[in-house]
């Protein structure tokens, strides 16, 4: 079997829950890492490449971008267009569909595959949602996330002047309304209120309850659990009061990983574009003999 030649662009929290779904994946080759600092090379990567430019990793077939959501789309645009395949978890669900529009171009023009938005949620969740509503598809669904870490906020958070470590987390209010509670480590001359507009006004919290509170430690408040409970009630043709309801309790980064890795596997299976995860067939996610599936799963 000819294995999938993966590369893991980024190395933070995603990155490295990343590199052990690799290692369990039958399918894949961890062709090497790219980081900022090659040098910087932890115990666990003594036996992968670890360089600043992908080129130097040889010949790729796909690029998992484990980098800050607001660094997705200039990295993808560079490896879509050098004929390299990606996939990323991209969680601005505002954004989702003008990413999508504009490397669909650069995927057609360079036969790749972009597959965005392949994390949790969006993503696996994204996929349960279609289902849902495919089964009433009148009513309405509502996504209770948390109480959990969510790790696009928190780097948001850490992104912002002044703040020298942080953590936001989600509170579940019901029906699809979240509070969020951000913890910040301050840099020496830095007021919170300063830190606390900054965060407020950002896309990532301005239509959400937010409080930011300063803390000594964040290590002694950081936790990576996170949870989602999601739920639809509709009508399936004329009959009412059809419920579902889904429910999960994760680690935040080791799920997302592990769904960037079916993403990946996934993108070598379509044609050339960008795709979400609700328009991938969802035995393409899986390694394994099509036909075996088929009658193990259904």
């Amino acid at each position: 079997m000819t294995k999938i030649k993966a590369a893991i662009v980024g190395y933070g929290n995603i990155g490295r829950f990343v590199l052990e779904s690799l290692q369990e994946a039958p399918d894949f080759e961890i062709a090497g890492v790219v980081r900022r600092n090659a040098d910087n090379k932890p115990a666990e990567l003594a036996d992968y490449a670890v360089v600043t430019d992908i080129n130097q990793l040889g010949k790729i077939d796909v690029a998992i971008l484990c980098t800050p959501t607001r660094e997705v789309e200039k990295y993808a645009e560079v490896l879509l267009a050098n004929g390299i395949n990606t996939v990323d978890s991209y969680d601005i669900h505002s954004g989702i569909v003008g990413l999508r529009s504009r490397l669909e171009a650069i995927a057609q023009a360079n036969n790749t595959v972009a597959v965005i938005s392949a994390g949790w949620d969006p993503g696996s969740d994204s996929v349960v949602r279609t289902l849902l509503q495919a089964a009433a598809p009148k009513g309405l669904t509502y996504t209770n996330f948390g109480p959990g870490m969510s790790m696009g906020h928190t780097v948001c958070v850490k992104s912002k002047e002044g703040v020298k470590n942080a953590l936001s987390m989600t509170i579940p209010l019901g029906t699809g309304i979240h509070r969020r509670m951000v913890y910040v480590e301050l840099e020496d001359g830095y007021s919170l209120d300063q830190v606390t507009r900054a965060v407020k006004e950002d896309p990532y919290f301005v239509n959400d309850e937010t409080h930011v509170m300063q803390v000594q430690s964040v290590d002694d408040v950081k936790d990576m659990g996170h949870g989602v409970n999601m739920v639809r009630k509709g009508v399936s043709g004329k009959t009412q009061n059809q419920r579902f309801e889904f429910n999960m309790s994760i680690n935040n980064p080791a799920l997302t990983a592990q769904m960037l890795i079916s993403a990946a596997r996934a993108s070598m299976r379509q044609r050339p574009g960008a795709y979400t995860m609700i328009e991938i067939p969802v035995i393409d996610l899986l390694p394994g003999n099509r036909d075996q599936l088929i009658a193990h799963l259904v």
